[in-house]
């Protein structure tokens, strides 16, 4: 599978997801990615790969130990790195291809937003709604 960022400057390469999906409601994934919550899967190194623009990632260490790699250009986090552990956090919504899995957890629903019901039925639209 492959991914990217939002400005197409940086471009990896993952074998497998080798952890399930999950959202994170924590409050440093809310905040980073200006979102309710994140996405992400674990990726071991060895089935990870840059093809393209790593020079154009920068990082910031969010808790002790734990790096998040972005593009310097256009911001989209692509993995969290934290030291002594066996898997890369992959943002799994920065993947151009299907992963062929779906989440099968929410983490850290302590910190969930108290205004996203996740059990209301609000309008949806394919695209923009026929009004704007």
């Amino acid at each position: 599978m492959k991914g990217s960022c939002l400005c197409k400057a940086v471009q990896y390469q993952v074998k497998q997801l080798d952890t399930p999906i999950a959202h994170c409601s924590c409050h440093t994934c809310r905040k980073a990615h200006a979102a309710a919550f994140n996405t992400g899967a674990g990726v071991i190194p060895e089935n990870f790969k840059w093809l393209k623009g790593e020079e154009e990632l920068s990082s910031y260490e969010s808790s002790l130990g734990k790096k998040r790699y972005f593009c310097k250009n256009c911001g989209s986090q692509i993995v969290a790195i934290k030291e002594n552990h066996p898997y890369y956090v992959l943002r799994v919504a920065t993947l151009d291809d299907d992963p062929g899995k779906t989440p099968e957890s929410y983490i850290w629903q302590s910190h969930e937003v108290t205004w996203l019901d996740y059990k209301t039925e609000i309008p949806s639209f394919l695209e923009w709604p026929t009004d704007r």
